[in-house]
């Protein structure tokens, strides 16, 4: 974790704040949610029946997080309508969402609004979805995984790397690298909940991991 060196320092410059989104702003996953609502009850089955075995290969930490879930979002999604998938997106952040928010994470994203410091979401989830969500929130700047299109109808296949991991940290980099590059350098405020999150938090000066102050160092002496 990065330090600020002193409060003048700190008052001085831009406070983004990146958030994980599932389990961090929500309580649990939202993918599979998605999907179940999505395709319907039958094609569900049908769909993780289709991707069993690189999902028990992921469980097992045989197969990566990248290959069971690219397994997982090519027979759920192929085929699928942009228009179809921007109803059920919408459908989603109405219908299934506001029972799921968690609390804590959502009452930091609103201080730190509040307080008028730039908030980008950081997710794996896909951006079919992700993107309306982050408009519901408020939220301009979202960063995920993004699904390829042809033409008009998803092709299942991801259209970037899987955001997720030390891909966090290359997209967040990045989008600071825009966003900020005239600027002086952000105090960078992060928020996750898995391993996967915690690359991104080590790039921060202020980490959260499960709603408590995270550095690496009392992390790993746990």
């Amino acid at each position: 974790m990065r330090e600020v060196t002193s409060p003048c320092e700190a008052e001085s410059r831009p406070v983004v704040a990146a958030f994980d989104f599932d389990g961090t702003l929500t309580q649990g996953d939202t993918l599979l949610p998605f999907l179940r609502r999505s395709l319907g009850l039958p094609r569900f089955i049908w769909a993780l029946c289709l991707s069993g075995p690189w999902l028990a290969g992921f469980a097992l930490r045989l197969v990566s997080n990248h290959r069971a879930k690219a397994r997982l979002l090519q027979v759920s999604l192929a085929g699928l309508s942009q228009h179809d998938a921007q109803a059920q997106a919408q459908a989603f952040v109405t219908d299934y969402l506001p029972t799921r928010w968690c609390p804590w994470g959502m009452a930091q994203l609103l201080q730190h609004q509040q307080m008028g410091h730039r908030c980008i979401i950081v997710s794996a989830s896909p951006g079919l979805y992700l993107h309306e969500i982050g408009k519901s929130l408020g939220i301009k700047d979202v960063l995920c995984t993004e699904m390829q299109l042809t033409g008009t109808r998803y092709t299942g296949l991801m259209a970037t790397p899987n955001c997720h991991g030390e891909e966090k940290v290359r997209r967040l980099k990045n989008w600071l690298a825009v966003e900020m590059g005239a600027h002086a350098a952000p105090v960078l405020h992060a928020y996750g909940d898995t391993s996967g999150d915690q690359p991104m938090l080590r790039l921060a000066n202020v980490a959260w991991y499960r709603q408590k102050p995270w550095s690496d160092v009392t992390h790993k002496a746990r």
